[in-house]
C-alpha cells in the first residue's frame, strides 16, 4: 500500500517543475470537482516524498479565475497532505517592501468574485464556517522564517495579502485603496486557497515573491514579462528555502489549523 504524504508544495507563476525533488513521478488524482495531476518527488535531505502540484499548470495555461482550487486542495487532501507551502508573485504596495523580496503574509483581504470559495455548499456536506482569526500557519511561517534565517535569505514576515480576481493588473486607484485598507503586496491567488485549506484543516504558509511595485508605484506599465523575469532571478533562493523549509518541519502539529470545523445540516 503507497504511504501517505504529508507534506506539499503548490508553485505559482514561475515555479513549473519540482526541481528541488528527486525521484520524481506523476499521479493523477480523482476527486468530486475533476482529475488533478500531482507530481510527486522526494526531499533531498531526508527522503521524504513530497506532492509538488503546478497551480496555472505546467505551461501556465490557467489563468487565476479559472484554476480548479477546490480540486486541487481536494486531491492533496486524498494523497494525507497535512501541511502546504505554497509559492507566489505578488507586487509591492509599500515602497519598503521591496521587488526580489520574500514576503510571508499573516492576513489576507479578498477582492475575488467568481470563484468558487467552499467545500460546504449545505446538502449532502451541509455548511461550515471556517474560522479565519489566524488564516496562515503559524508554525510553518515559523519555520520559513527560521529556513530563511540559516540561508541568509530576507524575508519579512508578517502583514496583509491582497487578492485580487485578476487576470488584469490593478489600477492606481485599486492599489491606494489597497494600501489605505492595509493590504502590503497584492496577488491574484491566494484565495480561495488559502480558505480552502483551513477547511479541510490543513496547515498553509505562502511564500510570497515580490516581483515588482504595484501600479501607480511601479515608475512603468506592467507586463507578465517583468513578473517572469524577476521570479526567474529569485529562483534558486526560493528552491532552497522551500527545500530547507520543507525538510524542517516537524511530523507533530502545535497549531489550531487541524481543528475540524463545526458543520451544520449534513
Amino acid at each position: 500500500m503507497e504511504g501517505r504524504i504529508r507534506l506539499a508544495v503548490i508553485g505559482g507563476t514561475g515555479v513549473y517543475d519540482p526541481a528541488l525533488l528527486a525521484e520524481v513521478r506523476e499521479k493523477k488524482v480523482a476527486t468530486p470537482y475533476g482529475e488533478v495531476e500531482v507530481i510527486l518527488g522526494r526531499l533531498p535531505f531526508t527522503g521524504e516524498e513530497v506532492a509538488f502540484l503546478p497551480r496555472h499548470g505546467r505551461r501556465h495555461s490557467l489563468p487565476p479565475h479559472r484554476i480548479n482550487y477546490r480540486a486541487n486542495l481536494w486531491a492533496l487532501r486524498e494523497l494525507g497532505v497535512e501541511r502546504i507551502l505554497a509559492t507566489a508573485a505578488v507586487g509591492s504596495l509599500r515602497e519598503e517592501v521591496r521587488p526580489e523580496s520574500i514576503f510571508i503574509p499573516d492576513q489576507f483581504l479578498d477582492f475575488t468574485r467568481s470563484r468558487p470559495s467552499t467545500f460546504f455548499e449545505g446538502e449532502e456536506r451541509g455548511v461550515a464556517h471556517a474560522d479565519m482569526t489566524e488564516p496562515y500557519c503559524s508554525q510553518l511561517r515559523r519555520v520559513v522564517k527560521e529556513a530563511a534565517e540559516g540561508l541568509g535569505v530576507g524575508i519579512r514576515e508578517g502583514g496583509v495579502y491582497v487578492c485580487t480576481e485578476g487576470p488584469r493588473f490593478e489600477t492606481p486607484a485599486e492599489i491606494r485603496m489597497f494600501s489605505a485598507l492595509g493590504g502590503d503586496v497584492v496577488g491574484m491567488t491566494g484565495v480561495p486557497e488559502v480558505v480552502l485549506a483551513r477547511e479541510l484543516s490543513l496547515c498553509y504558509a505562502t511564500l510570497a515573491v515580490v516581483t515588482n511595485y504595484a501600479a501607480g508605484i511601479s515608475p512603468q506599465p506592467l507586463t507578465h514579462r517583468e513578473v517572469l523575469e524577476a521570479m526567474e532571478r529569485g529562483r534558486g533562493s526560493l528552491r532552497a528555502l522551500l527545500a530547507r523549509a520543507l525538510s524542517a518541519i516537524p511530523r507533530e502539529r502545535s497549531c489550531d489549523c487541524g481543528r475540524p470545523l463545526e458543520v451544520f445540516g449534513a
